[in-house]
């Protein structure tokens, strides 16, 4: 790196499989975490399984899990149900991480496990602020927060969707936006606000800036796609990749050796909206999450019809889509009340 104004450097890399001997097998872990790898799991995918399988591994005291099965994983679920009181979906991705396990680096084949105590998934609407709500929300933010926000209400993504947001994913001459690698590894494509074209244009301006000013000091990389990495060795510079979101601060890459700068990181979108929530006098539960539903429940309203909100959303099945139609209380159980009849 060249000299010039410091900055705050950052380490974010997880730190990578330690290099072993050769012919010798690579601890269970790092098998885990390289067979995930190969596959192109999210980082967050990769920290979960490898959480999961290592409390697995310590309930059954240290056991080999290739010395284990189906009776030791119906244990550890169970006990996850009834000791820990985890939710349905933490219960699940503990299920799923040790099937992952199993089948992927151990190579083994389970039978069906039967008499799992299940965790009770409860049945929620989703919360879901009004159109006054939501500006009474968004006002009380600035800056970059303000502008994620209004994205994530705006277009509908969920919060790690617009975070992962390149430059070359925005079209501005086409009011679009495509999501990259969503959830299901899907692309879809979704509206681009035309209220907030001017802030984002503004965005794009500052982050070429700042990327201009890393490759003069002999930075400016951004991660991609291992694939595409080994594909094309020089993309990482190049600006379409750039993070829309750029960090503040630079982080070294353990397995590039190189100096790079991440997208920012979630955890300051939900602290400004968290308190953005407070200072509106709002008392719903409100998240960053709650704009998206927001965004899907006012197209309903406004008569678009269920299967292009499925479509711009990315649900695979348009039955997830159709609890926004509860929350509306439409379809079968959408009633009039007889005290709202006129004369009453």
């Amino acid at each position: 790196m060249t000299s010039g104004p410091t900055e705050a450097l950052l380490v974010l890399d997880a730190a990578p499989p330690p290099p072993r001997e050769s012919g010798r097998e690579a601890p269970l872990l790092d098998q885990v975490r390289e067979a995930i790898r190969t596959r192109h799991y999210s980082r967050s995918t990769e920290q979960a399984y490898v959480h999961w399988i290592r409390r697995y591994i310590l309930f059954h005291g240290k056991r080999h899990p290739a010395e284990m099965a189906e009776e030791e994983i119906k244990a550890f679920l169970t006990h996850l149900a009834v000791r820990r009181r985890v939710s349905a979906s933490t219960q699940n991705q503990a299920l799923s991480a040790i099937l992952f396990l199993y089948r992927n680096v151990l190579q083994k084949e389970l039978a069906w496990i039967e008499g799992i105590v299940r965790a009770k998934r409860p049945i929620r609407l989703p919360v879901v602020l009004t159109r006054a709500e939501v500006s009474r929300v968004i006002k009380e933010m600035s800056g970059t927060p303000r502008l994620v926000a209004s994205l994530l209400y705006g277009s509908g993504l969920r919060l790690m969707e617009c975070l992962h947001l390149r430059i070359k994913d925005i079209d501005f001459e086409r009011n679009q936006i495509t999501v990259r690698d969503g959830k299901g590894r899907k692309d879809r494509v979704t509206v681009l606000p035309a209220s907030i074209r001017p802030a984002l244009l503004e965005q794009v301006r500052r982050t070429r800036g700042r990327h201009e000013r890393d490759l003069e000091r002999g930075c400016g990389s951004v991660e991609i796609p291992g694939a595409l990495a080994r594909k094309y060795p020089r993309a990482p510079w190049e600006w379409g990749w750039q993070w829309v979101f750029p960090a503040t601060r630079l982080y070294h890459g353990r397995e590039t050796r190189q100096w790079r700068r991440h997208h920012i990181h979630e955890t300051v979108i939900q602290r400004a909206f968290k308190e953005a929530v407070g200072r509106s006098g709002i008392a719903k539960p409100a998240s960053c999450h709650t704009l998206r539903h927001s965004f899907a429940t006012h197209l309903l309203q406004d008569g678009y019809d269920i299967r292009t909100i499925q479509e711009l959303l990315g649900h695979r099945d348009v039955s997830t889509t159709m609890i926004y139609t509860h929350v509306l209380n439409r379809g079968g159980r959408g009633v009039r009340s007889p005290l709202d009849w006129e004369g009453m």
